[in-house]
């Protein structure tokens, strides 16, 4: 959830800190902070911020009031304790002989802080934080060393974390260390760096080491060293991030989530040409036989948010299609569901950021249980990357908007394959079948860019309902899974209150709701419930509501019930999410937009949600 940063080298940490951090600022936070030692009088100056980063920038003049070649910096998101000054980071000591930042949550804070409060500690934040930093400063006078400070304070920490941690003893180092939260040492011609994703340290490095679960990290300018919790030293293998810096900039958009929306047409055709070559699909490089996957005699997706919008889609494709039975569940009830798991099943695990905490403990339940887990994630080493049997990445680049958009298209490809290619194996479709769905699937990012043409119009009727209180869509089947999706679009940017619903389900009770001129929006791209979706638009019509209708080209008789239409091209109707959800990412957007608000960094929301 927060941004963690350090540096240590030749040039002046704190502008290198501040650089980072705001490339973490889609993150989400409240409070910002940085520590950095004075390389002459070796003492460590912290300066903290409540607010905004460009409060922390004004307060060290860009930072060029804290001077310093080593430093550690950081923008927190409330858990423990109220945002802050007293609550932000970097934490320390009384007498700043060790300093820290910290993501994630300590879930035994409280036992932890007894224990400290008897050995003389006192505390001034409320924070979980604070316990760490002075649990390392317990066992480092014990010890006298920083590697075994350290790694006996990580034996006591239940949680998950990630620290950058200074200590005054030890000038022109940094340590780092992790237990379920991102973290990366990056490694650059003048320096070495920790950050919690990659975008914050790219216009140094694109050469980074993936530190692993309770591990430790002690960098200095020129060397990195990596040891395991026994304190043993490790080796590991640098990995080259392949996009670039630019990649992570807004390119002359005004906001990321309008060039992301944009990109969906590259994001798909990437993803897509990943995988299928001389015109069949190819999951050696997934680790994915067709010898495993024709075994297959149960599914159960599992993921949080747009991801598991992305698994309610992938049912639908998957049993109709390939015949499988799938399971969708949200991994926050996954988890504590005792599900039960057969013999010859798989589970999918979503995720974008390859580190979201729910879905990261779903399939260390699904290991323990012995079933094979397949990770579908958009960053090269994530923890979900290095923990499944099979990883299927998607080729989206990196997503800085908090509301996803092209990393839900990908990952939507990534479902459509899988159901293709496992629909063949287990004969339930000809070579010509199978040809014609990747000719379609091919074709895909082309339509799309169709579909983001006739963005002036939706910006239009966006600006006509950028003041409503309630939105409604409903659909039924696959146009159900993308009505969760758009109404997820419009809730978390806009603040407007919309809900999904089973178009069916309306008479059940939700269509009580429905009152005079309350937008509802019909999704219609299956065409055996084409009549039947339409039944129930006149049902919420005749009770007063304002109907927009999303559809295909070629059904031009759903003007006779809808206010305003809007049409994508037409596909196979197993791919229609990837089309229809672009008139609804882009309503989303605008609406945001004409109310003035934040939309690359919607309140209360994180890019990467790393704790439960």
């Amino acid at each position: 959830m927060c941004g963690i940063v350090g540096y240590v080298g030749e040039e002046q940490a704190a502008p290198i800190l501040l650089e980072g951090l705001s490339k973490l600022e889609y993150r989400g936070y409240d409070s910002a902070g940085l520590a950095v030692r004075n390389d002459k009088s070796g003492r460590i100056s912290i300066v903290k911020a409540k607010g905004r980063l460009k409060i922390l920038a004004e307060k060290t003049d860009n930072g060029r009031t804290v001077r310093g070649t080593c430093g550690i910096g950081h923008t927190r998101w409330a858990t423990h304790g109220e945002p802050s000054e007293n609550n932000a980071h970097p934490h320390c000591t009384d007498d700043k002989s060790v300093v820290l930042v910290h993501n994630g949550i300590i879930e035994n804070y409280q036992e932890l802080k007894d224990k400290l409060v008897k050995s003389g500690y006192t505390f001034y934040s409320q924070t979980d934080t604070e316990i760490a930093v002075k649990l390392v400063d317990y066992y480092y006078k014990k010890t006298g060393t920083p590697l075994e400070a350290l790694t006996r304070a990580m034996l006591r920490i239940r949680g998950s974390y990630a620290f950058g941690v200074m200590f005054h003893d030890y000038p022109g180092k940094l340590f780092a260390a992790r237990k379920d939260s991102p973290l990366i040492i990056g490694r650059s011609k003048k320096g070495s760096l920790i950050a919690s994703d990659v975008p914050a340290i790219l216009n140094r490095t694109r050469n980074v080491y993936y530190i692993g679960n309770l591990e430790v990290a002690e960098l200095s300018g020129d060397e990195i060293h990596f040891y395991n919790i026994d304190r043993e030293e490790i080796q590991k293998d640098m990995v080259e991030i392949k996009w670039d810096a630019e990649a992570a900039e807004k390119g002359g958009y005004e906001h990321f989530m309008l060039k992301e929306i944009h990109e969906q047409p590259k994001a798909v055709q990437d993803t897509f040409g990943a995988y299928v070559k001389d015109g069949a699909v190819d999951f050696s490089e997934v680790g994915l036989t067709d010898e495993a996957l024709g075994k297959l005699e149960r599914i159960y997706i599992v993921a949080c948010g747009s991801a598991y919008h992305v698994g309610v889609v992938g049912k639908y494709v998957l049993e109709d299609l390939a015949g499988i039975p799938v399971e969708v569940d949200l991994a926050s009830e996954f988890r504590y569901r005792n599900p039960i798991l057969i013999p010859n099943s798989m589970v999918i695990v979503v995720s974008q950021s390859g580190e979201t905490a729910d879905s990261l403990a779903a399939l260390r339940l699904a290991k323990e249980r012995e079933i094979p887990v397949m990770g579908i994630v958009n960053v090269v080493g994530s923890s979900i990357a290095r923990e499944s049997d099979y990883i299927l990445y998607t080729y989206a680049g990196p997503e800085i908007s908090v509301a996803t958009t092209k990393a839900y298209s990908t990952q939507l490809i990534a479902m459509y394959l899988l159901a293709v290619q496992a629909a063949k194996v287990k004969g339930r479709i000809d070579d010509a079948r199978y040809a014609e769905l990747l000719t379609e699937m091919a074709s895909l990012p082309d339509k799309i860019q169709k579909a983001l043409d006739d963005k002036e119009r939706i910006q239009w009727f966006a600006s006509k309902y950028a003041n409503a209180k309630d939105i409604f869509f409903i659909g039924r089947g696959i146009d159900y899974a993308i009505s969760l999706e758009g109404s997820l679009k419009m809730k978390e940017i806009s603040y407007i209150h919309s809900e999904a619903y089973a178009a069916g389900e309306l008479k059940h009770g939700t269509i009580s709701l429905v009152e005079e001129g309350i937008l509802v929006v019909g999704v219609l791209t299956q065409s055996a419930l084409f009549e039947k979706t339409i039944s129930n638009m006149v049902e919420v019509k005749s009770r007063g509501a304002y109907l927009m209708g999303l559809t295909s080209y070629g059904n031009y008789n759903i003007e006779d019930t809808a206010d305003f239409s809007v049409y994508v091209p037409k596909t196979e109707e197993y791919f229609a999410t990837s089309l229809a959800i672009v008139p609804l990412q882009l309503m989303g957007y605008y609406v945001s937009v004409a109310k003035g608000l934040d939309v690359d960094k919607p309140r209360n929301l994180a890019k990467s949600v790393t704790v439960e």
